[in-house]
């Protein structure tokens, strides 16, 4: 029997060693708490947005149908495959990202393919399913999910890229990428804006889970370039002032804009080392992920049991579960006679 296509967490840190798990150089996954100008720019380049949203019928869909031959689109033809369908729907769409060997032979071969068999080739990818899975919690028990519950947690992940002067959303259970009308590399992610605000707040009412993230450049080699391109303003400066200054007040304004530089240098380099201890987490995370923590437990249990001491936890537990309906009963009558009191 076939493995399945496991569950993927939506998390930077899974999709960014994911993506390097690929083959892929130089890219990450960003975690974006607003939808705000100023942030986006910090990140430049944006190679694309991934949405996560709990899915519905939608018989009002905003754009249009484009079934651009240059738009490298891939439909979702398995379960559980859209986070990475996301992924690669963005970066078979980059010409700046470096894919490595693999997702380039991938990406050759099937220039010429159907979405559908695109898709079909995604699954079929022994690599990509790899990475994927990697991801797979460790379950001791099968549990049999009822249908109606499956269909209440069927949350879906998709894309926005900007390509040949159009905004795209490529979500793999349409038919083709939808056009969102004329954009600019320079301002996609402007125009993209209201358009997932508009989405959010459609659902908003009946559901808050969303999450937004964007597909950028190594955020550690990005600092590190910034760092040494203005580490080279400065020597530029510096090397100014050696030499003879004919400008009355010259060399005031000189001294101040390396003041400006080394301020600006300490706050990037503030910023990379946080960027370093966020990629240690990212990895300490990664490995808790996978770590199969049930033989640990069953053990726990089985010693606290030969030693008697488990009953008297599992009573104790049971009179604290009873203090804490109590209170909250307590607290439930006090709000009730509070109302009926103004009323």
């Amino acid at each position: 029997m076939a493995e399945d296509w496991c569950t993927v967490e939506s998390d930077p840190g899974v999709f960014t060693e994911m993506i390097e798990s690929f083959g892929v150089k130089g890219v990450q996954v960003e975690e974006l708490y607003a939808l705000d100008e100023h942030l986006l720019a910090d990140l430049q380049p944006v190679y694309g947005l991934i949405f996560l949203f709990k899915w519905q019928q939608e018989k009002d869909r905003k754009g249009q149908s484009d079934p651009n031959a240059d738009v490298f689109f891939a439909r979702q033809m398995i379960t559980n495959a859209c986070a990475t369908q996301a992924i690669l729907n963005i970066l078979f769409n980059q010409t700046e990202v470096a894919l490595g060997s693999e997702l380039d032979s991938f990406k050759e071969m099937t220039k010429e393919f159907s979405s559908e068999l695109k898709g079909l080739s995604i699954s079929n990818s022994e690599v990509i399913k790899k990475a994927h899975n990697s991801f797979a919690r460790p379950e001791v028990f099968s549990i049999q999910h009822d249908k109606d519950d499956e269909k209440d947690d069927a949350f879906h992940f998709i894309a926005y890229i900007h390509s040949g002067g159009v905004l795209y959303e490529l979500d793999g259970l349409q038919l083709a990428p939808i056009s969102h009308g004329a954009a600019t590399a320079e301002n996609w992610l402007q125009i993209a804006t209201p358009i997932i605000q508009q989405r959010i707040e459609k659902y908003s009412a009946t559901e808050i889970r969303f999450n937004l993230m964007a597909l950028v450049k190594n955020r550690i080699e990005a600092l590190n370039s910034k760092v040494a391109e203005l580490e080279e303003k400065r020597q530029g400066l510096e090397a100014q002032l050696t030499s003879e200054m004919d400008v009355e007040g010259q060399e005031s304004k000189v001294m101040g804009e390396i003041q400006e530089l080394n301020d600006r240098i300490v706050q990037v380099q503030n910023s990379l080392d946080d960027e370093k201890v966020k990629r240690e987490n990212w990895k300490k995370e990664n490995v808790r992920r996978r770590h199969n923590y049930v033989p640990f437990l069953f053990n726990l249990l089985k010693i606290l049991a030969d030693k008697d001491m488990l009953m008297p936890l599992v009573e104790k537990a049971k009179e604290k579960k009873k203090e804490r309906i109590a209170k909250k009963q307590e607290q439930s009558n006090k709000d009730a006679a509070a109302d009926k009191k103004e009323k």
